[in-house]
């Protein structure tokens, strides 16, 4: 079966997330230490031990997603001896999770993705006053008409698509004021829900510019490679191996629109993938993968148990 590999974002994260492969695996263990020396903190014992409100600073959050999937990435090559390329045929990951995908398949070396991504949360942080900006979220909605609800909304301010998930649901971002203006009035377009994110910022919008700014500097001091697999990048839900052009597009994802639902229907209609492994905490990627490809079928691998299911149907 033709397979892609996914790697979730920011808001799947949870206190103990990964302690369990490290204790199976010492492949998993030394992906941990990697990134604690990395970045000069004892990272790995926040995310096992908490607290849950330190883990989930942006800051903390990202590299601490990125070392879970990329833990689980090298216990599967460790358990059959092969590489991801060698399992299949593309990788993708949501917002922060396209960096995973990038180290995964050897772009970026571990430790330079876990500076970046450290970095990266500092500078989201950062660039919007804190109770400026917010983001929602729309369920129940066409893209279409998420847009219709933003350009009614924003009456001069930002109010931006965030997020195009699939399956009716849709994230907004952009300045206070604007966001609440599109929750109240997204009823009237026959919006089933919308409501208010509890995010520290507004990511993925113009908003996010400085984080922008911040983050091509940071991507121009670190060495890319050619990946191994061709990842299907956030901003143009197309496949990507050029090493400049993955560069260009982890900037201007800090402000673009996560293209989720055309990024799974392109590896499923254009690539032929029918099988979407998630690698790392949680299980939010599979979810929308069955909303979005009626056909595919999705798999979460997060621990050890997963890991041995996953082996079994090599």
């Amino acid at each position: 079966m033709t397979r892609a590999f996914l790697f979730p974002g920011q808001g799947s994260q949870v206190v103990g997330m990964g302690k369990d492969l490290a204790e199976a695996f010492p492949v998993a263990r030394a992906v941990f230490d990697e990134v604690d020396a990395a970045l000069s903190q004892n990272l790995s014992r926040l995310m096992w031990e908490g607290p849950e409100g330190e883990l989930t600073l942006t800051e903390n959050a990202q590299p601490a997603l990125m070392a879970t999937s990329l833990a689980v990435a090298r216990v599967l090559e460790a358990e059959t001896g092969k590489r991801l390329a060698d399992l299949g045929v593309a990788v993708a990951g949501h917002s922060l999770g396209e960096y995973s995908a990038l180290a995964a398949v050897g772009a970026l070396t571990v430790a330079d993705t876990a500076r970046l991504l450290k970095r990266r949360g500092q500078a989201m942080q950062k660039a919007v006053p804190l109770g400026t900006g917010a983001m929602a979220a729309l369920l129940g909605v066409e893209l279409s008409v998420a847009q219709e609800i933003a350009d009614a909304a924003a009456e001069g301010e930002v109010c931006d698509i965030a997020n195009d998930n699939g399956g009716g649901q849709i994230v907004l971002s952009g300045t206070a004021g604007a966001i609440a203006r599109a929750v109240a009035f997204a009823p009237t377009k026959g919006v089933k829900r919308a409501l208010p994110l509890p995010v520290s910022a507004p990511f993925h919008c113009r908003l996010m510019q400085p984080a922008a700014d911040t983050m091509a500097d940071a991507l121009a001091e670190v060495a890319f490679l050619a990946p191994s697999l061709p990842v299907v990048i956030n901003v143009t839900a197309r496949p990507e191996q050029d090493p400049a052009k993955l560069r260009q597009s982890l900037v201007e994802q800090v402000t673009g629109r996560v293209r989720w639902s055309e990024s799974i229907l392109h590896m499923a209609n254009s690539m032929g993938i029918r099988e979407f492994v998630e690698l790392g905490s949680g299980k939010v990627l599979t979810g929308l993968v069955k909303r979005i490809a009626k056909d595919a079928t999705g798999v979460a691998v997060n621990g050890p148990a997963d890991v041995d299911a996953f082996l079994k149907t090599l």
